[in-house]
């Protein structure tokens, strides 16, 4: 049984200790956060014991460390845990930092450090379907993809400033999507955004509507709409246009149950959270690892893949900024 250690107690941290917890080959040991009370509270529902970083990364039995503290610790945490011999699982982004992120890449390019990214969208079971069904063919050449990720309600203006920003934050999920479908890098990106819903998030110098346009090599498109609120649930969709037909995976909905009279149609919204869209994607990622610490696979979204998802993001701002499509390096 491998023995994990949790940095960050917060929202997403309480997930991932429940599913350590619970899996038959992992067991919790310790629970870091910069707030004692949250540790000690999330230590005691799960098992574990509250301990200070230092302690954690000193621990030798700890094989395993879950990153899951706020963005700009996530680089400086991975790369100590890393250092100390113990498996990395960090939550996306790796840090707001292009340049940061490029600098230590050596690091984790390093075949005996393994690092996986909390890039949690590729382990939906809908979504892993259309990419195998891609992957065999089934709408013969992809040609263009739609991804529609709309939030139900903005997050709380405080969350804004230290977020990185809307292209860093919400969409680098959906650029990582856009690269792991079409099994291309984009050449080039066009995006354009505003504020729609809350001009207050405009005076932190962000945006919470974006439409973004990307373009690969070979003439691929993948156009992506974003959206702090939909106001009808977590909306989370994904279209395929191939040579030979359209493949799609919708939404997720709080029942199946239709109710159709002579007045319409009647049926539930679309689960409310990212937290009960994904709650099995988050499962799978925690046997993912767990899989990866016994050593029977290798970690299925790296280090570069975060890399290259910030690089669209750094990308995309300066096409909304500029008003005008960004060529994307890579090197």
């Amino acid at each position: 049984m491998h023995q994990i250690a949790l940095v960050g107690a917060g929202r997403i941290g309480a997930i991932h200790a429940g599913n350590v917890a619970r899996h038959p080959r992992l067991k919790l040991a310790c629970i870091v956060d910069a707030s004692e009370d949250a540790a000690q509270s999330l230590a005691a529902a799960t098992g574990a014991k509250a301990c200070s970083l230092a302690e954690a990364i000193a621990d030798n039995s700890v094989k395993g460390a879950i990153i899951a503290s706020s963005t700009d610790t996530h680089l400086e945490f991975s790369i100590m845990a890393a250092k100390s011999g113990k498996a990395v699982f960090c939550e996306k982004p790796i840090d707001l930092c292009l340049e940061k992120v490029s600098n230590s890449a050596s690091l984790f390019a390093d075949a005996d450090t393994a690092f996986l990214l909390g890039f949690n969208r590729r382990f939906d079971p809908n979504f892993m379907k259309l990419r195998s069904q891609l992957q065999n063919g089934a709408v013969g050449k992809i040609e263009t993809i739609h991804i529609t990720s709309h939030d139900p309600a903005p997050p709380p203006l405080s969350y804004i400033p230290k977020s990185g920003g809307l292209f860093r934050d919400m969409t680098i999920h959906d650029f990582d999507m856009a690269r792991w479908l079409t099994g291309e890098e984009f050449i080039e990106v066009f995006a354009q955004g505003a504020c729609l819903i809350d001009k207050r998030i405009e005076d932190h110098g962000d945006i919470d509507t974006a439409k973004i346009l990307l373009k690969t090599a070979s003439g691929r498109m993948v156009f992506i709409s974003n959206s702090r609120r939909s106001g009808y649930g977590y909306d989370q969709r994904i279209e395929v246009f191939g040579s030979e037909g359209r493949i799609a995976a919708g939404n997720m909905y709080e029942t199946t149950v239709e109710h159709w009279s002579q007045g319409g149609r009647n049926a539930d919204k679309p689960l409310e959270f990212f937290l009960e869209r994904y709650a099995t994607a988050y499962e799978s990622e925690i046997a993912h690892f767990a899989d990866i610490l016994d050593r029977s696979c290798k970690p299925s979204v790296t280090y570069d893949d975060g890399y290259k998802a910030l690089l669209i993001g750094e990308a995309a701002i300066r096409s909304w900024k500029e008003k005008s499509p960004i060529s994307i390096s890579n090197a």
